[in-house]
């Protein structure tokens, strides 16, 4: 190959590098979106009671903090208590280190030392424990994917993966089950 066609070849792949640096600067930056993750209002120290579509009482609500956000409508939670009414109108009592609400309000999610105490005039009081709940009050129902524990006067159950109908009083366990009879002391 002559000189000349070296000089060439160098000139010509210059002129290609120098073209397509021209071209990368002309092209817009890449647009970043940024999501502002602020909420749009934080409640502190409060009692909120949700009510269904015929006006009856949902749940009712205390917690420290509530923070909402404007992006999806939300609600996130710390320490949340949660009254939630079963069909004769008594309370469970739900609590948890953390939650979350959807927009609609159809469904509570607990997460972290989730505790629910059936109604005081219950007959039978039932605790039950568990990491995490999701809990759809419309509906009457509550599952986990977790190990819970139910505690009654005389027994404890637990299990794998559960759900209950608070309107039925029923549930479910999934997997490992393990039943353990307590004597009642004389």
């Amino acid at each position: 190959m002559s000189w000349r066609a070296v000089v060439i070849l160098l000139l010509s792949l210059g002129a290609l590098a120098a073209g397509w640096a021209v071209w990368q600067q002309q092209r817009p930056p890449p647009q970043v979106e940024t999501t502002d993750t602020r909420p749009d209002y934080v409640l502190q120290d409060f009692e909120l009671t949700a009510l269904d579509g015929e006006g009856k009482e949902s749940f009712t609500l205390r917690a420290p903090q509530l923070e909402r956000r404007p992006d999806d409508d939300t609600m996130s939670l710390v320490t949340p208590l949660f009254l939630i009414p079963d069909a004769e109108g008594q309370h469970w009592e739900i609590r948890s280190k953390q939650g979350w609400v959807s927009a609609d309000q159809e469904e509570i999610r607990l997460s972290g030392e989730v505790k629910a105490n059936s109604p005081s005039a219950t007959v039978r009081p039932v605790t039950m424990n568990t990491e995490s709940l999701k809990v759809f009050p419309r509906r009457n129902h509550a599952e986990t994917d977790d190990v819970v524990t139910i505690v009654q006067p005389g027994s404890i159950l637990s299990g794998r993966g559960f759900a209950v109908s608070t309107a039925t009083k029923r549930y479910v366990f999934r997997s490992e089950v393990n039943t353990r009879y307590v004597p009642a002391r004389r």
